[in-house]
Formats: structure tokens, C-alpha cells, sequence
């Protein structure tokens, strides 16, 4: 019995060891710095992870969702990289801060200066991007990422809902709802109640306070009077 279960427990470190020696597989995704919220502007960051023991990443080419076009698209400078923000025509214009916009960034491409991505390592691409459509929960970024060996991964899968991940999922950005417009009435109902509050604590801090200073006041008075009591009996058994 003791054999069995000593082999049963030998058996279950093995697959321990062996379950965390495997190496994770990691994928290109997309990330909020924050949040993404529908109406919003957000900065989001694309991790690419260097998969690859014998070679770098040298190139990331992300597309934006046709079908959600985004009027304002901004790369944020990675050092060792080269961005190249590419625009297309729109079928539909977009209008921004009241004007009217016929063209949107459809693709931007990351190009590595030096060694980019080597092996072990990864690396985040910041976009800014705004503003986020109200009409979709979530966008989907295609991405091709490309190694020094001249080998292509192409991240465009499209994951479906109650389906097993694909191999090669695209990067999925998820929005959150929109920002209340109210939300500054709702701040400053906050600030006074914290206020009435600091406010309460203060008093009551006070109130205390003067209790603790009229008990010691008590007891002072208290203990001279029973040194007087004591040195006048003295006196008058002395006399």
C-alpha cells in the first residue's frame, strides 16, 4: 500500500516537472494602458513575444479593423525601431472634432533598426488611438510578425466564441463601456461627502480631545487634595 502510494505521489512531481520545464506559448497581443473605453481614446500596447531559439524579430506589421476605422492612429517612438504609419481612402468619412475625414491609418509597420527582438525577450509597440468606436465590443488587430531567418507568423485568426483558441490568434482589444457623461456631478458629490466626513472626524477628534485634558485637570485637583488632607493631619498630631 505504502509502494502504491509513493509511486502514485512520484508519479504526480514527475508531471509537475515536466508540466513546468514545458515552455509557455505565448502570442501577439494587445493590451489597454488603462482602459479602452467605447467613444474614448486609449494607448495600447501590442506585446510580441520572440518565440524563436535561433532567430529575432525583426519586423511587426499590425492592421487596423477595416470595418471599425479610427480617425486618429499614433505610434509611440520604441527605440531600435522604425515606424511607418500607412493611410488608406475610406468608403465612409469620419467626422473628428467637426471636420470631416476621408482617410484613415490602415496598417503600421514596426522595422527594426539593429537586432530587434532576440531570443527570451519581448517587446511593446504603444498606439494611441481614438476614438474608439461605440458600435462593437472589441477590435481585431491582424498582425504578421517576422523573424531574421525570413520566417513569417502570421497572428490572423480570428477567435470565435465557445470555440478552442486558434493556433494563430489575431490580437483582440476589449472596450469597456463608455465614460458617464455625468461623471464629474458624481465626483464632486464625492468630494463634499469626504469633506462632511474629514469634517466629522475633526470634531469629534476635538471633542475628545477636551474630555481626555478636563479628565487629567480631575485628576491633578484630585491628588493635591488628598496631599493637603495628609499634611494637615501631620500638623495637627505634631501640635
Amino acid at each position: 500500500m505504502k509502494v502504491s502510494r509513493i509511486a502514485a505521489a512520484a508519479a504526480v512531481a514527475g508531471t509537475a516537472v515536466l508540466a513546468l520545464s514545458a515552455p509557455a506559448f505565448a502570442h501577439v497581443t494587445v493590451q489597454p494602458e488603462g482602459t479602452a473605453a467605447k467613444g474614448g481614446y486609449a494607448v495600447v500596447d501590442f506585446k510580441v513575444p520572440n518565440e524563436r531559439d535561433d532567430a529575432s524579430t525583426t519586423k511587426l506589421e499590425v492592421t487596423l479593423p477595416a470595418g471599425h476605422p479610427i480617425a486618429s492612429v499614433m505610434p509611440q517612438p520604441v527605440p531600435g525601431w522604425k515606424a511607418e504609419v500607412t493611410k488608406s481612402k475610406l468608403d465612409k468619412p469620419l467626422t473628428m472634432h467637426g471636420e470631416k475625414i476621408d482617410e484613415a491609418v490602415t496598417k503600421v509597420t514596426w522595422t527594426a533598426d539593429g537586432k530587434g527582438i532576440e531570443p527570451g525577450y519581448f517587446q511593446k509597440f504603444p498606439l494611441s488611438l481614438g476614438a474608439l468606436p461605440e458600435n462593437t465590443d472589441e477590435l481585431v488587430f491582424k498582425a504578421i510578425q517576422t523573424y531574421s531567418n525570413k520566417e513569417v507568423v502570421r497572428w490572423i485568426e480570428v477567435p470565435q466564441e465557445g470555440q478552442d483558441e486558434p493556433e494563430n490568434p489575431a490580437p483582440v482589444l476589449e472596450l469597456s463601456a463608455a465614460t458617464d457623461d455625468h461623471h464629474g456631478s458624481g465626483t464632486a458629490e464625492k468630494t463634499a461627502e469626504k469633506t462632511e466626513k474629514t469634517a466629522a472626524a475633526d470634531s469629534g477628534d476635538g471633542s475628545d480631545t477636551t474630555a481626555r485634558v478636563l479628565g487629567v485637570v480631575g485628576i491633578v485637583i484630585g491628588i493635591a487634595g488628598v496631599a493637603y488632607g495628609v499634611l494637615a493631619g501631620r500638623r495637627r498630631t505634631t501640635a
